[in-house]
């Protein structure tokens, strides 16, 4: 009768819950931070289930029986990092001048950068791979971004101010600057002072996006 209990009861325990005698699983938050430095420094491919468990703390079959698969964990990590980023980004506000408001844009994306640099390192282990994960990406976070500097840009455009560009033009001429903000060691070789200040880091993110919108503009308003 005894046996029968305790297999009834080890059944009712959810999944990725450890056993009596298996360490307790770190909290949710701690998991997803876990998972993103993971997959930012190794790449999807060699993030193997086994390395995730050993820097997780879990059992092997922890992520299976949480997530359902690696690559949902995966997405897990994505949506729990770059949500709350993105919900940082300023909204568009109508009175703002559309040049003044592509450069809050950009500047709230270089911040985020410097908040969360993972993020621009998993951003850029994807961008090179043509993926489902690239497909999840562009579907739920990029197309989103560009869709929200996308009528700014059109006026900006039709008033002479801004020469058509395509749009893949577009976002590499404001996407990989943002490695200005993750690339730590190589932004100290050339001079930048470490440790960086807030402060500072906030005026780089601000200087980049001036450069890249004074660079997207027109000499000036159409005459």
């Amino acid at each position: 009768m005894e046996a029968v209990v305790g297999a009834r009861a080890e059944s009712a325990r959810r999944p990725g819950r450890p056993g009596a005698d298996t360490p307790a699983v770190p909290a949710e938050e701690s998991i997803l931070r876990r998972g993103l430095e993971a997959f930012a420094e190794l790449g999807y491919d060699h993030a193997s289930a086994r390395e995730l468990a050993r820097r997780l703390g879990v059992s092997h079959n922890f992520i299976n029986d949480r997530y359902g698969s690696k690559a949902a964990f995966w997405r897990a990590v994505v949506d729990h990092a770059l949500g709350a980023q993105l919900a940082r980004l300023p909204q568009v506000d109508d009175a703002v001048d559309d040049a003044e408001a592509l450069r809050r844009i950009i500047t709230g994306f270089y911040r985020t950068a410097v908040d969360e640099p993972l993020i621009g390192r998993l951003f850029v282990g994807e961008f090179t791979r043509d993926t489902e994960r690239l497909d999840y990406l562009y579907e739920h976070y990029i197309a989103p971004m560009l869709q929200r500097m996308a009528p700014g840009i059109e006026r900006l455009v039709t008033a002479g101010r801004m020469a058509p560009i395509p749009m893949d033009v577009l976002f590499f001429a404001v996407v990989p600057p943002v490695s200005g903000m993750v690339e730590v060691p190589l932004a100290r070789r050339l001079g930048r002072p470490e440790p960086a200040s807030p402060e500072q880091l906030t005026a780089t993110a601000e200087a980049l996006a001036t450069l890249v919108v004074n660079g997207l503009l027109a000499s000036g308003p159409a005459t």
